[in-house]
């Protein structure tokens, strides 16, 4: 048995005595620094004006938004209205998501260039250019934006969420949420993730309640990682670990990796009903003999074997 995964069985058989509230202390890494928040958010829009879906959406909802709601401050100061946030385990404060938001105004108003991969590698796709999206975040437009009466009414919704009525802005934060009825139907714009559908337990419910809130019209946008997260000695190492195992390693966990390959998220977005635009693979070559993988991951294809990530991007198609 190799040591990591005599490290990953150890971490699991101890998340089965550990309260799981205990690991809100942890964080996620990342949505903490409001360059890596700015980089995201700016990166979904460039991509889908590429892509041409509406690079301009009113209402937001993010899916798993980490260590603080910083990709959707970001999105709000550029010019959304409404923001909803869902995640299993909370992670982000108020003063985490304060100080945030504070650094993310000053980027906006110095149009800052979008951080690319030699600050923050694990950001996907890379981009023809980094500079300031002025061709979709106009000076005129950004201006309004960041009116003082308006970066006001979004610190006030941050500060009391969901408790301001009749406010523009409004951010809802849900944790943890398992109603997908919390979104009216044909609601929403845009619904985003980063890292984060790979955790998802439910895939084929996931998408389809993304299809029901998004609008005719609106779109999804999701940056998903396939690797094992050091849980193997391999990327793809996850692959070789039977269910029985990878109970033992989840543990007690609220969430740990679904293990499901790219093409069964395409497969499903396609039968939620989802018209992809967008689909960019991130190779990363095997290393593991087939003979090695789990009977549920034996069939898997070349590709799918040498797929480490993927940037989607999928369309509800007017009715």
């Amino acid at each position: 048995m190799n040591s990591k995964l005599c490290i990953a069985l150890a971490k699991g058989i101890i998340a089965g005595y550990i309260p799981d509230g205990l690991y809100r202390t942890r964080g996620t890494g990342g949505t903490i620094s409001a360059r890596y928040s700015y980089s995201v958010w700016l990166r979904h829009l460039v991509m889908a004006h590429k892509n041409n879906l509406p690079a301009q959406p009113d209402v937001i909802a993010e899916l798993g938004p980490g260590d603080s709601l910083g990709i959707g401050l970001a999105a709000l100061i550029s010019g959304v209205n409404k923001y909803y946030a869902f995640d299993v385990i909370e992670y982000a404060s108020s003063q985490r998501n304060i100080k945030v938001f504070d650094e993310l105004i000053s980027l906006f108003k110095k149009r800052k260039k979008i951080p690319d991969e030699a600050e923050f590698p694990e950001i996907k796709p890379r981009l023809e250019s980094c500079e300031f999206p002025s061709h979709i975040l106009s000076n005129d437009h950004l201006n309004l934006m960041l009116k003082d009466d308006r970066i006001d009414s979004i610190r006030n919704a941050l500060l009391n969420m969901g408790n301001l009525p009749g406010n523009k802005i409004q951010i809802s934060y849900f944790v943890p949420w398992y109603d997908s009825n919390i979104i009216k139907e044909a609601t929403v714009d845009m619904v985003y993730s980063q890292a984060a559908l790979e955790h998802v337990e439910d895939l084929k419910h996931i998408y389809e309640t993304l299809y029901r809130w998004l609008k005719p019209g609106g779109f999804m946008s999701h940056q998903i990682d396939f690797k094992s997260h050091g849980l193997a000695s391999e990327w793809n190492g996850h692959w070789t670990y039977s269910d029985f195992v990878w109970k033992i390693i989840k543990g007690k966990r609220s969430y740990l990796l679904n293990r499901e390959p790219h093409s069964k998220h395409i497969e499903l977005i396609r039968k939620a009903g989802f018209e992809i635009t967008c689909d960019i693979q991130f190779k990363n070559e095997s290393k593991i003999q087939r003979k090695y993988l789990k009977s549920r991951f034996k069939n898997l294809s070349e590709d799918d074997l040498n797929t480490s990530g993927a940037f989607i991007q999928a369309v509800k198609k007017n009715s």
